[in-house]
């Protein structure tokens, strides 16, 4: 375990109910930019009860819609306008994880001289941002909690991650039951997002990090446990609230911090999505048992073998059978548990014909990864998913 610096300045507000805390923005400004997809909280009632808690507290609320699944940097540039033109004091995201990446880099932007685009692809420019807050309504990404955001701009087929401690929101609204309502799909989708969070930290060589391992299996049992439960009664509190919150933890720090080397699948799906824009936890689905298959060696079986008893409950006593075992059953949940597309022609990728390119810009994106990876690993990789 390496020195390292946690810091979680979020404060959340978990449970039915807590939405009455958006009337706490007051403390912030009067002028508020709300960042929010399509029409689904205005369908549910979300939108009405935070509109009106914010009138009621005396914030004006100006309006960001239609941010995508993949946010676009058009999207972010034009919630930067609206910041500039209405004098915004404080940004608020109403959605998933799309939704609230889009406010932090609108919220930073609107601190920036240039181009927001430039904050995407070079982090350390991001100095400063406005006060950030959400409302959280489908349980995969981890944004609500952490300092990262993934923008695309789809007219180069690029997807970038950034990262600035300002990103952290200062508030977040949890409440299980706003995400009743989020389709068997994105259930599933946003249960293999949280997991492969939890893997990319997971998965590493640092056999100090005793604490974080064991944590982060207590997670990965929690999301394997309540994934399919809330898939088969989508109204179960419980569930819903239990993955809520494992994906907060998943990503926020608690267990990567200190242990965690560079991710390499998600730069890898990251491609996939820029190239095809498919759903990321559906791509991470396919891709994360691929990786497993290819990174497992000499090297590599003993932390699969003890990611398959601590996880999977798995019983024998060969490192190399419990750990095949364990990429087995990995598979299985996503495809025959959880429902998910198991290979790219599932989800529209029938050829090789971009493979090469993706597997630079993501060999360039995962330098220092649990198992070094080339472009030909990736494309490897690649492959095996088709």
């Amino acid at each position: 375990m390496y020195n390292f610096t946690f810091h979680v300045p979020t404060t959340i507000h978990f449970g039915k109910g807590q939405i009455s805390h958006l009337a706490e923005l007051a403390n912030y400004g009067s002028r508020a930019l709300l960042c929010y997809g399509g029409g689904s909280i205005k369908r549910n009632g979300i939108y009405d009860q935070a509109l009106s808690i914010l009138k009621d507290a005396g914030v004006q609320v100006f309006e960001l819609s239609g941010v995508e699944p993949n946010p676009r940097i058009q999207t972010v540039r034009r919630g930067v306008e609206l910041c500039h033109q209405n004098d915004i004091q404080m940004v608020l995201a109403i959605g998933g994880g799309s939704t609230i990446d889009c406010a932090k880099v609108v919220a930073a932007g609107a601190k920036y001289d240039g181009d927001a685009w430039d904050l995407v692809i070079k982090p350390e420019l991001i100095k400063d941002a406005l006060p950030i807050f959400s409302v959280l309504t489908l349980s995969a990404t981890g944004s609500e909690m952490d300092a990262f955001a993934v923008i695309s701009d789809m007219t180069k087929n690029e997807k970038w991650g950034t990262a600035g401690e300002c990103l952290k929101p200062t508030m977040s609204v949890l409440d299980p039951t706003y995400t009743f309502s989020v389709p068997a799909r994105q259930t599933a989708a946003g249960t293999a997002d949280m997991m492969s969070h939890t893997f990319e930290n997971y998965f590493s060589m640092d056999e100090g990090a005793y604490v974080q391992k064991r944590m982060a299996e207590a997670l990965l049992k929690t999301m394997i446990h309540y994934g399919p439960i809330a898939l088969a009664h989508p109204d179960d509190y419980d569930a819903r609230a239990n993955l809520m919150w494992a994906a907060s933890h998943a990503i926020n720090g608690l267990v990567g911090d200190g242990c965690s080397p560079a991710w390499c699948v998600h730069p890898m799906e990251h491609e996939l999505s820029a190239f095809y824009d498919i759903t990321h936890g559906e791509g991470l689905a396919i891709l994360t048992p691929a990786w497993m298959e290819h990174v497992l060696s000499a090297d590599t079986v003993a932390l699969f073998a003890t990611y398959g008893r601590n996880v999977w409950g798995l019983t024998g006593t060969e490192d190399e059978a419990v750990a095949r075992e364990a990429i087995v059953r990995t598979r299985e949940f996503f495809t025959q548990t959880m429902h998910m597309p198991a290979n790219l022609r599932e989800v529209g990728i029938t050829d090789e014909k971009n493979f090469e390119v993706m597997a630079q810009k993501a060999a360039d994106g995962c330098k220092g990864s649990f198992v070094p990876l080339s472009k030909d690993d990736i494309v490897e990789i690649y492959r095996a998913a088709l």
